[in-house]
């Protein structure tokens, strides 16, 4: 009985351990998978609906750089069935962006979740180990940000996916048709509303798409700025429970809470930046065409 006693409580720990290891390495592997299917799948996965499949960047690039300029000149709201395609495959590639970057971001929630737990309950590890989880904790982290950046810039361009195709107009092209088309959006876009004029109707899609790109915007960083700041007083609160003698604990929330805080305050003025240009486009939509966006 007290020789089997010792056995039952170190297989607990090490039975715990290797739980937490297969966690990690199964999360990482979830990781490293979803970041390259971020940049790899997208492209298939918004060509398996109708239209055309426009492989690389520069391809759609040149389909919709004509495509626009057939715009232009129809005069027309509707867009044509060349444009109309394009919009839509642009509109998927985004949904699919977007999905991914969730996952991607989820997993690296609960990675950095593992990582940061491994960290604070480090007493019997060296400083070595220590920092090492620690460095694992910041990059997991940081790179949960950049996730989500990047679901709110694909909720963005699904939602809009119109306006976010018109940074692949060139701004100061030479292109005969393309540069007088555009130099012809510059000179409508320069003239002040109402002032005996009434723009053509791809001027007031173009114009009306432009807002809602930021708009959905505005609305999707104020979200996101509330859950940080839930998130930072959480994080604080956490931080005024746990003990002095828990400093390594302490620490880690601190850091959660003042990353939060900052993080809040840069999506709030994000929120700000877009909502101010989806109340009034045309001046932002203006310098976008003379290149100055």
């Amino acid at each position: 009985m007290t020789a089997a006693t010792p056995r039952t409580g170190s297989a607990v720990p090490s039975r715990s351990t290797a739980l937490h290891g297969r966690a990690l390495a199964l999360l990482t592997g979830a990781v490293l998978a979803l970041a390259a299917a971020f940049v790899l799948a997208p492209r298939t996965l918004a060509a398996t609906g109708p239209g055309d499949d426009f492989g690389e960047p520069g391809v759609l690039a040149g389909a919709f750089r004509k495509a626009f300029v057939g715009y232009w000149s129809a005069g027309e709201r509707r867009f044509p069935a060349d444009l109309d395609g394009i919009v839509d495959y642009w509109s998927r590639y985004h949904v699919a962006k977007g999905v991914i970057a969730a996952l991607l971001l989820t997993a690296l929630v609960a990675l950095g979740v593992l990582l940061w737990k491994a960290f604070v309950r480090a007493d019997g590890l060296g400083p070595a180990k220590r920092f090492s989880l620690a460095a694992a904790g910041v990059v997991t982290t940081l790179l949960a940000l950049f996730s989500l950046a990047a679901v709110m810039a694909n909720i963005q361009g699904a939602t809009a996916p119109f306006a976010s195709l018109l940074p692949m107009l060139p701004a100061g092209t030479t292109d005969g048709e393309l540069a007088g088309a555009l130099g012809e959006v510059g000179q409508r876009l320069a003239v002040a509303p109402g002032a005996g004029h009434q723009d053509p109707p791809a001027l007031d899609v173009m114009i009306g798409d432009f807002a809602r790109y930021h708009e959905a915007m505005a609305v999707i960083a104020a979200t996101v700025a509330v859950g940080l700041a839930v998130l930072g007083v959480l994080s604080w609160r956490r931080f005024r429970r746990t003990g002095p003698a828990d400093r390594r604990t302490r620490r880690a929330v601190a850091a959660f809470g003042v990353l939060s805080a900052l993080a809040a305050l840069f999506v709030v003025m994000v929120a700000v930046a877009n909502t101010t240009t989806a109340a009034d486009p045309r001046p932002a939509l203006l310098a976008f065409f003379e290149g100055g966006w």
